[in-house]
């Protein structure tokens, strides 16, 4: 298989602290291309923060050394001209339903699949490793993306084997008698994210190729060097053109795919702007096929029942939950909890009890230990943001907060460590937020934690109704019957109702989906399937005088299509 990319990755030796990874310098060679004129592309550096300048002629103000920034790798930055290219690639794998992949078997592509995870696993430590010093996940959320990732993936496969709605079973419905299977949508344009970039994107390419689709993988700026480590499993299993990378500037690539009308699905992870430009910019926009994951500002309710005497357990888990739930991944997640509202009369409390939580993270490098035991390491909770962007951004939420009156409750909140060249945030928490500012409304996607104080249930049902936004809430409390009351208003609102816990995707065998600008369509193990595919039927009716039985059945025998998914 030619892989339409070619991409290089610079693994810079490092000691940025004493557990630093120790990776040998090397330059990861070029998959085979489709184009030769790929190498002589623009290269654009991948720059990743951070590493400790023991070299620097200053130390900071608490005597520390500054933090400076590496080049840890170089993506192609493809022009319009190489999409297009790289896009009929994919119309000849595709060849109208008629290509290789699509005409496989199911079983013939589960096998498939399965063969390019078993390669992935043999460079899992360089995809760990890469997602440490790229995005700035500890290693434990690292490893955790990878392996989830390849769960899900075996979990899709199974599904398809043992779920009826795979293994084609002859019904009758009066003199009819019909099969159905599904069957690919087309050429699927995939858009990863920063924050999950294996995971997520997979979550909708696994499915997709499973079901027969030739795949156009765009993959971020920040967070594409993972992808660059897949390749070579993809380039060794799977026919020519079935999967196809892109790198570079969206805003070049992705208009004259989506202009070309040759993109049959879109499978976007990111702004719900961005989302709308790329469908409008179809010529066909009522034949494109859409799975869209997109904003979210997620609310945790706590109710006024937590602050009763004897239900001290109760309100330590909301803290605890609340916690997790804003800050996991430095609340770089589309399921992270975005605005805490709380009973004015033990707001500010909470507040502080919140406060004292946040202030015990560990705040720190992906791979620094913080425990003196090095057998059991304790990893950063809080690590660097992706690029200064996001640092920009969140001063500004903050500052417009403070100027609006918030009181940022917790030392150092807000506060940059390791020098100007830093991207590693002490998470701030917030309070009191109120309406007027940006933060009660806008999604930060980071390290801020807004708590709001509110009169009223009313004003807490009201944001729910009102806001743009409806994917997932968190309800904190052991009051049924409020509980009831939120629940049947939300109801027709959220995709997900939480009880007593965080916001979250998992376990991936749930449906995964949200409303109005949050989502379109439904992620999990089986849901993915059906996003991804669509139902073909072959019937025939019963006729007195043919056996049409017979015939059907030995239509069956020799189909691909009809062929079963678990050899017999």
């Amino acid at each position: 298989m030619k892989l339409t990319f070619a991409a290089a990755l610079l693994i810079v030796s490092v000691s940025c602290a004493a557990d630093a990874p120790n990776v040998t310098p090397q330059i990861w060679s070029p998959v085979s291309t489709s184009f030769e004129e790929t190498a002589e592309r623009p290269w654009q550096d991948v720059v990743a923060c951070c590493q400790i300048d023991e070299d620097a002629d200053t130390c900071l103000e608490d005597g520390s050394k500054p933090f400076k920034k590496v080049v840890i790798g170089k993506m192609p930055q493809f022009t319009s001209q190489d999409a297009l290219q790289v896009l009929q690639v994919a119309v000849q794998a595709w060849d109208g339903g008629m290509g290789v992949w699509p005409q496989m078997s199911l079983a013939e592509r589960c096998r498939a699949i399965e063969a390019v995870f078993e390669e992935l696993a043999k460079v899992r430590e360089e995809i760990v490793t890469t997602l440490m010093w790229e995005i700035g996940k500890n290693r434990k959320d690292a490893e955790a993306e990878f392996d989830r990732t390849v769960d899900f993936a075996k979990r899709v496969i199974q599904t398809i084997k043992s779920d009826d709605e795979y293994k084609g079973v002859w019904q009758s419905i009066g003199s009819t008698r019909a099969i159905i299977r599904r069957a690919a949508i087309g050429i699927i344009m995939c858009l990863a994210p920063y924050n999950y970039p294996i995971n997520e994107s997979y979550a909708a390419m696994i499915p997709a190729l499973l079901t027969g689709n030739i795949i156009l993988m765009k993959i971020p700026a920040v967070g594409g060097l993972a992808h660059l480590l897949t390749m070579e499993a993809f380039n060794k299993v799977l026919p020519p053109g079935t999967v196809n990378f892109l790198s570079g500037s969206g805003r070049k690539t992705m208009p004259p795919l989506m202009e070309s009308g040759l993109i049959d699905g879109l499978a976007f992870i990111g702004g719900s702007k961005a989302a709308d430009q790329l469908i409008h910019s179809h010529p066909h926009p009522h034949r494109l096929k859409v799975f869209l994951q997109l904003e979210a500002n997620n609310m945790g309710i706590v109710l006024p029942d937590i602050f009763e005497s004897g239900k001290e357990a109760l309100l330590d888990n909301a803290l605890n939950e609340i916690v997790l739930g804003s800050l996991s991944f430095n609340g770089q997640r589309c399921t992270a909890l975005k605005l805490i509202f709380v009973p004015r009369a033990s707001a500010e409390d909470f507040a502080l009890l919140l406060t004292k939580k946040v202030e015990a993270l560990r705040v720190g490098l992906p791979w620094q230990n913080h425990a003196e035991d090095t057998a059991q390491p304790l990893p950063s909770n809080i690590t660097p943001l992706p690029n200064e962007g996001r640092i920009q951004y969140m001063n500004s939420l903050l500052t417009d907060a403070v100027s609006k009156g918030a009181r940022v409750m917790n030392e150092n909140g807000g506060k940059i460590i390791g020098g100007n060249d830093s991207t590693l945030m002490i998470p701030a928490v917030l309070y009191p937020v109120s309406e007027n500012m940006e933060i009660f409304h806008e999604e930060q996607f980071g390290p801020l934690v807004p708590i709001a104080p509110y009169d009223s249930l009313e004003q807490v049902l009201k944001f729910g109704k009102e806001g743009p936004y409806a994917q997932q809430v968190s309800i904190f409390t052991e009051n049924p019957k409020e509980t009831a009351l939120i629940l049947d208003r939300f109801s027709a609102i959220f995709g997900k109702i939480n009880l007593n816990s965080q916001c979250g995707r998992s376990p991936d065998t749930l449906p995964f989906a949200g409303r109005r600008s949050s989502a379109m369509g439904v992620m999990s193990v089986s849901d993915a399937l059906r996003e991804f595919s669509v139902p073909t039927v072959v019937s025939y009716k019963d006729t007195e005088g043919l056996n049409h039985a017979e015939f059907a059945q030995n239509i069956e025998a020799s189909s691909v299509f009809l062929s079963p998914v678990v050899d017999q």
